[in-house]
């Protein structure tokens, strides 16, 4: 019974080229875009429940609360689970790639089958990406998620009472494990009837050699503000928390936007993509990560300009001296 249905869905799937991973991302950032748009413009008439649903953290909804929705909800801490399930989910990307490399194989036919579900079907794969430029993207991607999964279980500190909707827990785990098959399904060793190429230097171009270094300054930063907002609940003297409250950041790029940290997020997406330029639905990832981002950002500088009255005027809310 299970294979007729994989069959089917299968054959549906090869036949309309339906790329489930592009579908996820156009998805998230058709919904992202309405519902940022409704809360960021038109929030007042919007119900509570879609409110509450959508706000979390910093800028949560303060209103009545829905009962139904609050059963939906869960600790904000369990953003660390994200990190935790991203960092084994690209060590094993990156194992794949060495193999191949190593081996001068392709994939194994478990994943060649598995991509080919997720992104399109056989006759819809090809390859859009070298192998050397996947193997570069791939340790920076994993380099980010193993700092992200240290910070939210070692450093990061989380408020008892910050709770998120279950939806953000599902997407969190939904865009890491679609954004690292995102960068497999159309690589040389991952497309059937593929060998990856070997490595060399001179695969990389100037280029992209340019997407490194910005994406290694930008996940320098986004550590630094990542600390400034860690170290705002601690002692400066004992180390020790003191505070649950959200304050106000100063220094580094806090002084100039009021998310930096969201930014370099987008900005090391872009980096990638400078990599993978070739890859369609890396750059889907990439739209949906910015969008997600703006969305965030513009709430959370709603929020310090509301809550803190001499917030600094030139600060914008994501992009620096523009938005």
């Amino acid at each position: 019974m299970l294979t007729d249905i994989y069959n089917t869905t299968y054959k549906f799937i090869e036949l309309c080229n339906f790329n489930i991973l592009n579908f996820i991302f156009i998805g998230f950032t058709v919904v992202i875009v309405i519902f940022g748009s409704l809360i960021n413009i038109v929030e007042t008439l919007l119900p509570d429940c879609l409110r509450q649903s959508f706000r979390y953290g910093k800028h949560c909804h303060k209103g009545p609360a829905n009962a139904l929705i609050s059963m939906t909800e869960i600790p904000k801490s369990w953003f660390k689970h994200f990190y935790i399930f991203s960092f084994t989910w690209s060590l094993l990307a990156l194992s794949l790639l060495l193999k191949g490399f190593i081996m001068n194989a392709t994939a194994p036919e478990l994943v060649l089958e598995f991509l080919d579900f997720v992104a399109g079907g056989q006759a819809n794969r090809n390859v859009q990406v070298n192998s050397t430029s996947a193997l570069v993207a791939s340790v920076l991607l994993t380099i980010q998620c193993a700092r992200r999964f240290y910070e939210t279980n070692f450093v990061q500190i989380f408020s008892k009472n910050s709770k998120i909707n279950w939806s953000h827990y599902l997407v969190g785990h939904l865009h890491y494990f679609g954004a690292i098959l995102a960068l497999l399904s159309n690589t040389e060793g991952f497309v059937r009837g593929t060998l990856p190429s070997a490595f060399s230097l001179k695969h990389i171009t100037l280029i992209q050699c340019l997407c490194i270094f910005i994406f290694h300054f930008s996940w320098t930063q986004q550590y630094k503000s990542n600390m400034i907002l860690v170290n705002l609940r601690k002692d400066a003297k004992s180390g020790e928390v003191k505070t649950e409250n959200h304050l106000l950041p100063t220094g580094g790029f806090f002084n100039i936007i009021s998310s930096p940290h969201m930014f370099f997020e987008v900005v090391m997406y872009l980096a990638i993509l400078g990599l993978l330029h070739t890859s369609t639905t890396w750059l889907l990832v990439v739209i949906w990560v910015f969008v997600n981002q703006l969305a965030n950002a513009l709430l959370t500088h709603k929020w310090y300009k509301e809550n803190f009255k001499n917030y600094p005027k030139n600060r914008k809310a994501l992009i620096p001296f523009i938005l």
